[in-house]
């Protein structure tokens, strides 16, 4: 049938959200019936997706923001990465006889960032009180939510361990000893009074909801909540993936004196688009020097899901990705060369390294005055740390293995034009032992950092990690806007790129890019532990056909087939400058959605 998609592209003017849950899009859009904002309506999805896809992010995990304000006509980045601890210094990680940062436990616990990252979009954006936000999470996770099969088969690989090791997560994840069934009514008692008591609380505190929220904001990281991380973390030594027991640095005066932050995007010009993202305390301008290597080729001219496409654009990526493990890192703590790496010149010659055969060399550039950070890189991509492989609670890709975490996203857009792309992530279920009364684990994203001295990513006190976590807006001149992202570890910026090129080069439309064929290079250095790099090794969709998987393996790729329909979770909204609005989501894992109208 000509034109079929999996899903209906979803359009109207009314309002749209789209998420990596289809009872996330429907609250967020739910709040939008009601009369909210974007706002709004994102932090309620958001939250409701901590309580639904409790393996893919949770309240104490990371939270980058782009979101486009139709009232001040700015695009602006709110950035929930906590930092590292004041005591995570390399010195005592290294005295606990670790190479790398475990990627699981306490000792790769930060700052908890989402739940302050969410507090600040919502008091300065926002028009809902804190309860009208929270109520759908409270509700859901009082009253239970049809526990998706990928959960329950993660709780069930991880049920033995959660018993031996972990029992007070055992307590929250396998009530009465049994990992719930798929499907079954799953709810999280400790969780809902956490929140009923945070509301009250707050309420208690006035009848203004700024000061409510400000309220919210000092309880969580001050008052009770922080009472009781601290409580258990003075005592709390457990079992991670480093094959011994570790304890936490994370320090009651940490958690109370951070708060989220507003940044500018950073930004790049691409075929009459203008592509927003985060600093290089994420991955997030790699899509950008991707793009900027990408001009200097026909993309039009090629078949989208041809072989010199795919060639092309995963030959691309790894030039990008190799910068990306040399050079970035928070740059409020090292000089991140961004203006050279986005620059024309640099990328032309970026360019010229792309040949017809796959290269199976890292390949960063050398930097004039930086050429330590690119042999820093090249060392370390060949080393062996001496670890064994991951253990299951090590977050990665979910469609590898149900057994590991990895992100959720959101996309909202109301019928003021106000736009939010999120990217919710960390304190998956399988990160950290839940914190006794609170019904929610710590994060691990610290996991990011080395132990290396000297590298934009060497762990230090006060540091963001240079997580993976990217969502996106773009926009054109004429008021046309689109905000983008998907969950996917260091396949976010490759798979986002994917559709964006198809959109902009080949006329995919929304739903229909995110139903073709993807595919992903993991050729540079996983940012999880244990931190792996497989030279020249792509993972594809088969539904690319035999002929161009034989092509790729020709030209010197090292292929893995993908099981079909696999690879990406992307969600897109798009606002034309009329005012029309346009919505899809992947069909893929079969849990994300689309709604508007």
């Amino acid at each position: 049938m000509s034109g079929f998609t999996t899903r209906p592209e979803i359009r109207g003017s009314f309002g749209v959200v789209t998420s990596t849950h289809w009872i996330a899009s429907a609250v967020g859009f739910g709040i939008l019936e009601k009369g909210g904002t974007a706002f709004d309506a994102a932090v309620a999805a958001g939250f409701v997706l901590q309580i639904v896809e409790p393996h893919l992010n949770g309240p104490a995990g990371d939270l980058p923001i782009i979101f486009h304000s139709a009232e001040t006509n700015q695009t602006k980045v709110v950035c929930g990465q906590g930092v590292t601890p004041a005591g995570a210094t390399t010195a005592h990680y290294k005295a606990q006889g670790l190479t790398l940062i475990p990627g699981s436990g306490l000792l790769s616990t930060v700052v908890p960032g989402a739940f302050d990252g969410w507090m600040l979009l919502l008091r300065d954006h926002g028009t809902m009180d804190l309860r009208d936000v929270l109520q759908p999470a409270i509700d859901y996770a009082r009253g239970g939510h049809p526990v998706l099969p990928r959960v329950a088969n993660t709780i069930a690989g991880l049920a033995d361990y959660f018993a031996a090791e972990w029992p007070t997560s055992a307590a929250v994840w396998t009530p009465g000893g049994r990992a719930p069934a798929a499907n079954a009514n799953f709810k999280n008692p400790d969780l809902t009074a956490t929140y009923e008591r945070l509301v009250s609380e707050a309420e208690a505190s006035g009848q203004d909801r700024v000061a409510q929220i400000d309220a919210a904001r000092a309880i969580w990281s001050k008052g009770f909540i922080a009472d009781a991380i601290f409580d258990y973390l003075k005592d709390a030594c457990v079992h991670d993936v480093s094959e011994q027991k570790n304890s936490a640095v994370l320090a009651r005066e940490d958690m109370a004196n951070w708060s989220a932050t507003y940044e500018d995007t950073l930004r790049y010009d691409y075929e009459g688009w203008t592509v927003h993202k985060t600093a290089p305390w994420s991955q997030g301008p790699v899509f950008l020097q991707t793009l900027a290597i990408l001009k200097h080729f026909d993309l039009a001219a090629m078949d989208p899901m041809g072989e010199e496409f795919v060639h092309t654009i995963i030959e691309a990526m790894k030039l990008a990705f190799a910068d990306r493990e040399a050079y970035y890192g928070d740059p409020e703590y090292s000089v991140i060369p961004m203006e050279i790496l986005l620059s024309d010149s640099y990328n032309a010659e970026r360019a010229k390294l792309i040949t017809d055969h796959a290269s199976l060399e890292h390949r960063p550039g050398f930097i004039p005055g930086l050429e330590r950070l690119a042999e820093a890189y090249l060392r370390r991509a060949t080393c062996d740390f001496g670890v064994n492989d991951a253990a299951p609670q090590e977050p990665a890709i979910a469609h590898l293995t149900e057994k590991r975490g990895d992100t959720v996203h959101l996309d909202v857009i109301d019928r003021w034009g106000n736009m939010v792309s999120a990217t919710p992530s960390g304190g998956w279920l399988q990160s950290s032992p839940v914190i006794p009364g609170l019904g929610f684990p710590l994060n691990s994203r610290a996991q990011m950092f080395w132990l290396q001295e000297g590298l934009p990513t060497s762990l230090g006190p006060h540091r963001r990690p240079r997580t993976t976590l990217s969502p996106s807006l773009a926009e054109k001149s004429d008021g046309t806007r689109l905000v983008f992202g998907t969950p996917g570890g260091d396949q976010q910026d490759q798979w986002q790129l994917i559709w964006f090129l198809r959109f902009v080069h080949h006329g995919l439309d929304l739903q229909a890019g995110m139903d073709a064929s993807l595919f992903h290079s993991m050729h540079f250095q996983s940012s999880f532990f244990p931190r792996q790099a497989l030279p020249g090794e792509m993972m594809i969709e088969p539904s690319f056909g035999e002929a161009v998987i034989k092509g790729l393996r020709a030209r010197g790729h090292i292929v893995t087939v993908a099981e079909p329909w696999s690879v990406g979770r992307l969600t897109a909204a798009l606002r034309h400058p009329d005012g029309s609005l346009q919505a899809a989501a992947t069909p893929r894992l079969m849990q994300a959605y689309a709604v508007g109208r």
